[in-house]
């Protein structure tokens, strides 16, 4: 590449004549000016030495944090964690990163991407004073470097990683690949903001972030911020080397090339040089970043940019041990984690750790009372501007209200129960695109998703917006544009990167997927939950609006994809969480879903999974109804019951848009033929409600639940997803031995929608005989019943069989009341 690390240039002969340009046009910038003076030099070194002495000191003391004495075997940690070999080189960056901003008055935030860096973002927030006004009790003098040298995965204290407890930080490190697609979240729509996003090579390695780097071809930068990569070429992951750092120079570069960015190699090990390239390197890419957007916000060019990125090449666990018991250690991956062990057992590696700690010269960093001196002290960029401080990294300070649209102007006219609709997500499409328009002016809004945006139903979207998408364009392509409320990418992690980054920076958005495909951010989802639940917990952390999953094209109406597509897993997934995070929404009809997504998009700090239909459905609730049925999440639909207010003989629950179908349906057959039977049908649109108020804040309590369910009659739940969740939020209820639950039990096909609900048990022909066989006093009505459903059964697989549709009777069948 055109800058190199220690005084080489890598000539490279896949330039365009337009980078060629741009090269030629940096030298000149970088030659006519000298980035540091060698003071400047002197102090970038000895604040980056101070930073890798409280990251060593994080991992190893327990007291003496400034070495004023002989290290002894009682100021060493009894439980050694934490991770060194990404820290230095992290400390490095953060270190003229700080400079950066200060020269150019940047708008930065900084992302770590390798796993467990915590030592490296709390150093460095704690030297630019952050953490101190955050944490007043970890000061600015001796004792608070003891307290924050011992908090370090220590019990009561803060993990390894680049965790919610860090200031400055929105992204926790515990699971690699999606540094760079929160980074580019953060962006959108922040047109002066700058994510330094520190992408770890062993990540580098992972599915997440090999696509992350196609996030460029979404960027608009007239609108958007930018995003700096920072590959960190360190060598190894814990016990292996790394695929980037064992191909050549030449292929590395073509790789970044071909992934659309310029990159810049800062390569070496004596620090003094690396000093010297990184600042120069830094200078070019700022000011090309500048270039980039100036030309796209005032000369109206809108051709992509190729984004520039830096490629820093440094020895893993730089400056540390470089042999211990005759091994080698730095640039080797064995200076991953802690590459002195516990000197209780090993003596001879305690004198190793202070001639370690003793190599940064604390004395020169810290005056007596163990303050940073001033001189230092002023290399960090002031106020909002310091990294840790960047209100964009505590985005809940940033978040304004969504403008919302009236969800009722949207109501779907129901006359009377069962009316036809045009499918639950098409009408939901449209509160959507007004929520988009209401918010234009704003940007704060935005709709994620893996292609499916129009497969699930939301296609008004695009009456008033477009695909972001600022790649090649053809004559036939439709709804792109530089510049657009949908993001769509094929793939799930890609898009809930997105999604996170923009969230946790104050914006608001939702996520639309195939529930069945959900599954690919399983992790994903688990490190957000984790992120919410401890954030919640710190006071100066503010309230983030929700994740809002929308899921579509669900397992019941995948018949025409198969089995492969066929899997309501996720909620199984998502109820393990916390309960003051997770909530689970399962409404019937398109009013039911209007309200839950209202209620949805107005929350803070959850993770919303609203499950629906796409395909023509009945519709059961007026919006009037529909928002009260919401707004108590389960109820008794007196309308399709016959018990009037006493006791029933059975319960039908239902929960889901076609479980509900077949569960009324099941109703009239009831009805029809055993006209004696008292039903009372409960529907339930909270699957949380469910569980006891001691387990979820949204839980009934016994009484209420009892009053539902009864305490000792059937119970026959018809479920949308797997049967044995419902079991889990319900064991402890009184009359949990009577409740029979069928739901999805992992049998599917390509077949007609009908036949999905009878491989699984859960059709309204099964329902009815569960209940026949339930209640033995219908004697010989039930017996003839149920040898007439079970003929239907016969009947449905042989027509189905025969004509590749289900039956009329199926297809034509609406709700009418027997009375």
């Amino acid at each position: 590449m055109f800058l190199s690390t220690n005084g080489n240039r890598h000539e490279d002969h896949w330039e365009t004549r337009e980078e060629r340009e741009l090269r030629n046009q940096t030298m000149t910038i970088l030659q006519d000016q000298s980035t540091l003076s060698p003071e400047l030099l002197h102090n970038i070194d000895s604040y980056w030495r101070a930073a890798n002495y409280l990251s060593v000191g994080q991992i190893y003391l327990y007291d003496n944090p400034l070495l004023k004495r002989p290290l002894e075997l009682s100021d060493i940690k009894h439980m050694l964690l934490g991770h060194w070999g990404t820290t230095p080189g992290q400390n490095f960056i953060y270190a003229h990163l700080n400079r950066a901003i200060n020269q150019y008055d940047l708008d930065m935030i900084y992302v770590s991407g390798p796993g467990h860096g915590g030592p490296a973002v709390v150093a460095n927030t704690y030297l630019e004073g952050t953490y101190s006004e955050i944490y007043p009790d970890i000061s600015q003098d001796e004792e608070g470097l003891r307290k924050l040298f011992i908090q370090f995965s220590f019990p009561g204290g803060i993990p390894s990683h680049a965790s919610p407890e860090c200031p400055g930080s929105i992204h926790e490190g515990g699971e690699l690949g999606y540094s760079l697609s929160h980074a580019f979240g953060a962006v959108f729509d922040n047109p002066e903001l700058i994510v330094a996003c520190v992408v770890g090579d062993g990540e580098a390695e992972t599915g997440p972030l090999a696509t992350a780097w196609h996030s460029n071809k979404f960027l608009n930068p007239a609108s958007d911020g930018a995003v700096l990569p920072i590959l960190h070429l360190n060598g190894y992951k814990i016990a292996n080397p790394t695929v980037l750092a064992r191909i050549e120079h030449e292929e590395l570069d073509q790789l970044l090339r071909g992934y659309g960015w310029t990159p810049y190699f800062v390569e070496g090990n004596d620090p003094q040089a690396m000093h010297k390239a990184m600042a120069e390197t830094l200078d070019a890419v700022i000011e090309q970043i500048h270039r980039i957007q100036s030309n796209a916000r005032e000369n109206g060019d809108l051709t992509r940019p190729r984004w520039p990125m830096i490629v820093l090449n440094s020895p893993k666990g730089w400056t540390g041990p470089k042999v211990v018991d005759d091994i080698p250690v730095e640039g080797t991956f064995h200076s991953h984690q802690v590459p002195l062990s516990d000197p209780a057992t090993h003596p001879e590696h305690l004198p190793l750790i202070e001639d370690w700690l003793r190599s940064y010269r604390p004395e020169e960093l810290f005056d007596k009372t163990g303050r940073l001196k001033p001189e230092l002290a002023n290399l960090a960029p002031k106020g909002d501007r310091r990294m840790g401080a960047n209100p964009h990294a505590n985005g809940g300070k940033l978040l304004r209200d969504l403008e919302m649209p009236n969800f009722r102007d949207y109501a779907v006219h129901v006359p009377e129960p069962g009316a036809q609709g045009i499918g639950d997500t098409h009408e939901l499409g449209r509160f959507i695109r007004d929520v988009i328009q209401l918010n234009d002016d704003e940007r704060n809004f935005r709709v994620f998703g893996p292609d499916e945006t129009i497969s699930n139903g939301l296609e008004a979207v695009f009456n008033v917006t477009d695909r972001q998408w600022d790649a090649r364009t053809g004559v036939n392509d439709e709804s792109l544009a530089r510049s657009g409320r949908v993001m769509e990418m094929l793939s799930e992690h890609q898009c809930e990167g997105w999604l996170e980054g923009y969230l946790l920076t104050g914006r608001h958005g939702l996520f639309n997927c195939y529930e069945a495909f959900i599954h690919i951010v399983d992790s994903m989802f688990n490190q957000h939950a984790k992120w919410l639940k401890v954030t919640s917990e710190l006071p100066w952390r503010k309230k983030i609006a929700s994740l809002n999953y929308l899921l579509a094209s669900h397992v019941w109406r995948q018949d025409h994809n198969g089995f492969t597509h066929q899997d309501p897993g996720f909620i199984d997934h998502v109820v393990n969480k916390k309960a003051s995070v997770v909530r689970v929404y399962l409404p019937p009809d398109a009013n039911c879903l209007l309200s839950v997504m209202d209620h949805c998009l107005r929350s803070r700090h959850y993770v919303n999974v609203v499950i629906a239909g796409k395909h023509p459905a009945p519709q059961w609730l007026t919006m009037e109804t529909a928002e009260k049925h919401c707004a108590e999440g389960i109820g008794v639909w007196d309308w399709a019951s016959n018990d009037d207010g006493g006791d029933p003989d059975v319960v039908m629950a239902c929960c889901g848009d076609v479980p509900t179908l077949e569960t009324l349906a099941a109703v009239t057959i009831m009805r029809q033929h055993l006209p004696e039977l008292k039903i009372r049908v409960v529907n339930v649109v909270d699957l949380m409600k469910l569980q006891p108020p001691s387990e979820h804040p949204h839980g009934l309590s016994d009484d209420a639940f009892d009053a539902l369910f009864t305490k000792d009659k059937p119970v026959i739940f018809a479920f949308h997803a797997y049967p044995w969740l419902i079991h889990r939020l319900t064991y402890r209820r009184t009359n949990h031995r009577n409740l029979h639950v069928r739901g999805y039990k992992e049998e599917g096909t390509i077949t007609t929608p009908f036949d999905m609900t009878v491989l699984n048990d859960l059709d309204r022909f099964h329902l009815v005989m569960d209940v026949i066989d339930r209640l033995p006093q219908i004697g010989g009505r039930g017996i003839t019943l149920k040898q007439h459903l079970a003929n239907k059964l016969i009947e449905h697989r042989e027509y189905i069989c025969t004509h590749g549709q289900d039956m009329p009777e199926i297809r034509n069948w609406t709700w009418s009341s027997p009375e």
